[in-house]
This record gives structure tokens, C-alpha cells and sequence, in this order.
């Protein structure tokens, strides 16, 4: 095709590879010419990266090996705060460093009554100081709320005869707070705006699946189903103002699918989680009401985007696929599919792999722009062997189970 132009073939190959290391190079970029500033304003473009990341920062990750959380454990995150010096935390704030995203939902992040001296300490002596050679992070708006997990049912789920964390709890748990939830952002954040779902009563919702025994009945006493809350943990809607715009977060970490028996409470309740989602994007939460009392879902034409570990997956896992499915497949979101080489390498026979954001295998992490914003990349953190910084993802006890999955948009 370039024959009559008086180039050598030579010269083409080398033109050709130039071309194609420059635009290597351009891409990589993105991640790596981003830049903090703490007033809010941006740098090189308008684009907005928003990210979601389990940073497995529970207190049952500093407990002693063997030991049980209990009530009293809470404390074990705002000690290792505290201090500053803790690897696991270290290696998170680099990786946080390293994408360095403008608003990010950290999942199972201890909630406590204090979070805010807490997320003050995760930033004062991890974010704010270099790791590994990366530049500092601050994110000078925080956001959290209660969370189901750990706190206490009004009756006995199991039958033991107490009640008593974690089985007998909204959301299961070994104190409140535990696997709780935080978003960071360089935007203010709309707080009085802010709707949050933690009391919606499961039974609420339209074509519930109520966990049935193999016979046919219903797994929890007709008491207990009806006080049962849906959301594990909790469900958000937090708006974001940007530029003179607003960006609706909608943030959750669904119950894992597994951990149950015939009756599949966790699987079904994970699908129902999920499903909030999608209802409450497409017109159909009439039924749901926030915990001021408001009914309804998001207007059409608001701009969001859905951030959180679902613990689900169209293709993998013990999960119900049909309200991941319809998340995916939804007119009013956008699904960038989020990429890495370490997922690839991780488990090179499988076709799914590079999309894969938790270490055991599976797409479990999601940050879902809506329609109507415009996607310019993504990318899961997860370095393949030979790249920088693959240590810092080796298992849980490195950094986290689960890889940080970013979105750049454009309002």
C-alpha cells in the first residue's frame, strides 16, 4: 500500500514500530502523567478518574493468626493507623499512590463513630507520605456512614438459642463497622444530599428471592423475614459536586454468594443487592425507600457512576447472573471492561482472566459509568511478574485480595 512513496521497506518497519511505541507510551501515560493537586482543580485535561478498591483493612486482618474478631476488636484498625507503619496499609496507600484516581470507594475500611480521625490517620501517615518512591496523595473530602455488619438481629437467625455475633446480625459481622465502607474525593461532596439504604427491609422489594428450604419452606421465621434488612452493608447514592456539575457515586459491597446451604440465602441476597442497582437506574424504584424516608431511584439524565465489589459475575463464581446481567446490559450504563496483564498471567488459560479484579479468580469489581458520560480508559492494578510493583499484589497479606479498578470519564 505505501508502493511510489520512495520509502524503503526499512524505513517503513521503523516508522511503523515508532508509531507504535508512541502510541504504547501515550496510553500508559494516562496512569502515569496523572496528577494530585489538594484545591480541586486539574491538570493536563478534564478528565475524572474514579476507582473503587477492597483494601482488605478490616481489624481481623491485624488480629494474631488463629485469633477470632470480637467485640473489642474495632480498635485494631485505628492502632495500626495510628502507628504508621504497618506493610499491608503501606502497600495499599502505594497502589492508591500509584493510579492515583480522584474519587475512590474503599471497601472494608472499618467503620466507627470517629471515621473521620480515622481516614485523618490513613492520610496523615500512609497517603501523605511517599511509598516506594511515588508521589504523596490527599483527598480533602471523606464520606461514610453505618453499615449492617456486626449489629445484632432482634432475634436468633440460627437457632442456637442466642443472639449473638456474627451469625444473629443484619449484615454478618463481628462488631459494627466491620467491612464498612469509605469514599475519598478531590470534589465536594454533597453531604445533606446524600440518600443512604441501610434499613430497607429486604422483603420490600418486588419478586424478592426469599431463601426457601429443599422442601419448600421458608428458611427464616416469618419474624425474622420481616425484619430483615437487604443491604449487608449499606447502599449510597453520593453526589459529588465537579465543576459545576454533579456526579451521583453509587456505592455498595453486596454479601459474597457463598458461605450458605441449599436454601442459598447469601446467593440470593447478593443477586438483590445488585438488583438495587439496576432498579434504581432504570425508573423501576418506586418501592425503595432511603433511610429519611424518600421513595424513588435517580432522575433519567443524571450522570453516575456505580462503584463497589459486587461479588458478582456474569461468567464465574456461585452467584445468581441475572442482575449482574442486566447491569451490564443496561441502556443507562457503560461498561468499560477493565483490563489488566497481571489478571492475564494469573490464570493464562482462562479467556476471562485479564478482566478479573480478585486475586482467586474472578470479576468481582466494578466502576460503572452511566450512559451518558464519555469513557476515555481503564485499567485493573494488577502488574504482571516482570512490571513494577508486582510484589505489592501478591496475596492478601501483601496488600489485598481484591486489585483497585479505575475508569477515567468526561463529564
Amino acid at each position: 500500500m505505501f508502493e511510489g512513496v520512495g520509502m524503503s521497506k526499512l524505513a517503513l518497519v521503523g516508522l511503523y514500530s515508532a508509531l507504535c511505541l508512541l502510541v504504547s507510551c501515550q496510553s500508559a501515560s494516562v496512569m502515569e502523567n496523572k496528577t494530585m493537586v489538594n484545591d480541586g482543580s486539574h491538570t493536563e485535561s478534564d478528565a475524572v478518574r474514579v476507582a473503587t478498591f477492597n483494601v482488605s483493612m478490616d481489624a481481623s486482618n491485624y488480629l494474631p493468626r488463629g485469633t477470632a474478631p470480637d467485640a473489642h476488636s474495632a480498635k485494631r484498625l485505628r492502632e495500626e493507623l495510628e502507628r504508621g507503619d504497618n506493610p499491608q496499609i503501606k502497600a495499599v496507600a502505594s497502589i492508591i499512590q500509584s493510579v492515583r484516581p480522584d474519587i475512590i470507594l474503599l471497601n472494608e475500611f472499618d467503620y466507627t463513630d470517629d471515621y473521620e480521625q480515622a481516614v485523618a490517620l490513613f492520610q496523615e501517615h500512609y497517603l501523605t507520605k511517599p511509598q516506594q518512591g511515588k508521589e504523596a496523595v490527599h483527598y480533602p473530602f471523606v464520606y461514610s456512614a453505618p453499615v449492617n455488619t456486626g449489629v445484632l438481629f432482634p432475634y436468633d437467625l440460627n437457632g442456637d438459642g442466642t443472639i449473638s455475633a456474627p451469625v444473629d446480625t443484619y449484615g454478618f459481622g463481628y462488631y459494627p463497622g466491620q467491612y464498612g465502607m469509605v469514599l475519598l474525593s478531590r470534589y465536594p461532596i454533597d453531604k445533606p444530599s446524600v440518600r443512604t439504604f441501610q434499613t430497607f427491609k429486604w422483603r420490600h422489594m418486588p419478586g424478592a428471592l426469599q431463601p426457601l428450604n429443599p422442601n419448600g419452606s421458608t428458611y427464616y421465621s416469618q419474624r425474622a423475614w420481616n425484619e430483615l434488612r437487604l443491604s449487608s452493608k449499606s447502599h449510597w447514592d453520593v453526589p459529588v459536586q465537579i465543576n459545576g456539575d454533579t456526579l451521583h457515586l453509587l456505592a455498595s459491597h453486596p454479601t459474597p454468594p457463598v458461605f450458605d446451604g441449599e436454601e442459598d440465602r447469601n446467593g440470593k441476597r447478593n443477586h438483590d443487592e445488585v438488583r438495587v442497582w439496576v432498579d434504581y437506574i432504570s425508573g423501576d424504584a418506586n418501592y425503595l425507600y432511603d433511610d429519611n424516608g424518600a421513595y424513588g431511584g435517580l432522575s433519567e439524565g443524571e450522570k453516575f457512576v456505580i462503584v463497589g465489589d459486587l461479588n458478582s459475575s456474569t461468567v464465574e463464581g456461585d452467584g445468581h447472573k441475572g442482575a449482574i446481567s442486566a447491569l451490564l446490559e443496561s441502556d443507562r450504563v457503560t461498561d468499560p471492561k477493565p483490563a489488566s496483564h497481571g489478571g492475564a498471567e494469573a490464570r493464562a488459560n482462562n479467556p476471562h482472566s485479564r478482566y478479573h479484579t480478585a486475586g482467586w479468580g474472578m470479576r468481582a469489581d466494578y466502576v460503572l459509568p452511566s450512559s451518558n458520560l464519555r469513557v476515555l480508559n481503564a485499567g485493573v492494578y494488577w502488574p504482571a511478574q516482570n512490571e513494577p510493583d508486582a510484589s505489592l499484589v501478591v496475596n492478601r497479606a501483601a496488600s489485598s485480595d481484591h486489585r483497585l479498578v479505575w475508569v477515567d470519564i468526561e463529564l
